[in-house]
């Protein structure tokens, strides 16, 4: 299994490489150079394997030799023996006719990112001590990225990793559960800007050749495909999990995922990709909503970046999609690449109607505000006891309102725990959603971060400073 950038101009690789890289030198990111499929046969088989042996199969036509599918097997137990219902740590419950919620919530740090760090950190480790090598992490985050990342990279010997959030834009819990952490190779960064302003400053220094040879960078955002290839199984997982053609006469499923950066709804896609059963994805976005607005009209367009009750959400510069769109063109690379040069001097782009239509094919959007997610946060309590937080309830109002063939069923994905985000599920149940006992003192524990200007040349100095020798020790 080979890796190619999607803007055409970076070094062919192998997954461990892809595994360090993050992003391609010349700028884009990597993708698999075929997609590995999996055939309707072999659906029986992956029914009868647990989520972690569900897992080292998947990835295992990922990494093709670079990672036998055995140590894989060893990796993938170790990181989900933690999570709560372990070995199931993905429930599929119903919620109402034909509606069910994929609960992703239930790691370490209570959120989606937890299912891939937790296997990113331990490939870390297993490349790294092959090579005898130590990387620097930079990674941007909405909320969740930040401390899942942290969760999984904190300790470890051959790494430092430095999360950047924006300062004042993510909740109480998700800042806490990233500064509280006293781990000597765990950097925090509060950011003067948005997560778009965080993102392109890790984009930056990946940039900058020579800084990211010095300090060997190495990215845990969606940037690194090893991510997107990790969440891909719990969209194989629910689909066995619905029956091998999900849905009356094997009409497939649909996902309805609440996504910013585009990552967790391309891990649907790509396993619609590899030949699984998927009728539809929707994109279910907050008020930030330049990717409802991208299927809607063909355009893409950088917009206000608004505060919202979701806020790992509150994107307006959704890097994954470039992923999609080599996809959408072809393949065609050069094409690409000056669709991301005219969307970073004019903050937009559009495609012609032909692609339009054919995205269409794959994928709807739903827009849902601050009122209408509050609102469906109070009706799922009143109907079913059950509480879901700001994101997943927004997932939820797009799996209700979309309009799909009778039979198909739609799954929504639940990716944070209503706990972390207290002040707006009480605001709409009148119930505060507590922590589990191992965070119960996250609010009394001392932070520990720095305030940063939106400045790549700040950064870099911050960077280079607390890292002091350990680069040229290796």
């Amino acid at each position: 299994m080979r890796y190619i950038s999607t803007r055409g101009d970076a070094p062919v690789l192998p997954f461990d490489d892809v595994v360090l890289a993050g992003l391609a030198r010349d700028g884009g990111l990597y993708v698999p150079e075929t997609w590995p499929q999996i055939a309707a046969g072999e659906f029986p088989t992956l029914q009868r394997l647990t989520y972690p042996e569900l897992t080292a199969r998947i990835l295992s036509m990922f990494a093709g030799e670079a990672v036998p599918e055995a140590e894989l097997a060893m990796l993938a137990e170790d990181a989900y023996r933690g999570f709560d219902g372990y070995p199931d740590v993905a429930p599929l419950v119903p919620l109402g006719a034909d509606v069910h919620l994929l609960e992703l919530f239930h790691g370490p740090t209570l959120a989606f990112k937890d299912y891939a760090l937790q296997i990113l950190g331990r490939l870390f480790d297993l490349v790294l001590s092959r090579r005898g090598q130590r990387i620097t992490i930079v990674g941007a985050t909405s909320g969740d990225t930040g401390s899942a990342a942290i969760e999984a990279c904190r300790d470890r010997e051959m790494l430092d990793i430095f999360i950047l959030h924006p300062k004042g834009r993510v909740s109480d819990v998700q800042r806490r559960q990233m500064t509280t952490v006293t781990s000597a190779n765990v950097h925090n960064i509060a950011i003067e800007g948005t997560f778009d302003d965080c993102q392109d400053l890790v984009k930056a220094l990946f940039n900058d050749t020579l800084f990211r040879d010095r300090v060997r960078l190495a990215a845990v955002n969606s940037i690194n495909w090893a991510r997107i290839a990790a969440q891909i199984v719990y969209y194989v997982h629910a689909l066995l999990r619905l029956g091998a053609g999900c849905g009356a006469s094997g009409s497939g499923v649909a996902f309805a995922v609440p996504t910013g950066n585009f990552g967790n709804v391309l891990a649907a896609y790509a396993a619609a990709r590899m030949g699984l059963p998927v009728a539809r994805l929707i994109v279910a976005s907050n008020r930030n909503d330049i990717l409802t607005r991208f299927f809607a009209t063909g355009k893409m367009e950088i917009g206000r970046v608004f505060t919202t009750l979701s806020p790992s959400m509150d994107i307006q510069v959704s890097s994954n999609f470039e992923r999609y769109l080599f996809d959408l063109y072809d393949r065609d690379a050069d094409a690409v690449a000056a669709l991301m040069v005219r969307f970073r001097e004019t903050g937009a782009f559009a495609v012609d109607g032909e692609r339009l239509r054919r995205a269409g094919e794959s994928f709807g959007a739903a827009r849902c505000d601050d009122v209408e997610t509050t609102g469906i946060i109070r009706s799922v309590y009143q109907e079913s006891g059950r509480i879901v937080d700001p994101h997943s309830a927004i997932g939820i109002a797009a799996a209700r309102a979309a309009q799909l063939p009778a039979g198909v069923p739609v799954v929504a994905v639940a990716t944070a725990h209503p706990a972390k985000f207290p002040d707006a599920v009480e605001a709409a149940t009148g119930v505060r959603p507590v922590l589990p006992d191992r965070l119960a003192d996250l609010m009394q524990r001392p932070e520990h971060f720095e305030v940063l200007p939106a400045d790549a040349g700040a950064l870099q100095e911050v960077i280079i400073a607390r890292l002091g020798g350990k680069k040229e020790k290796t």
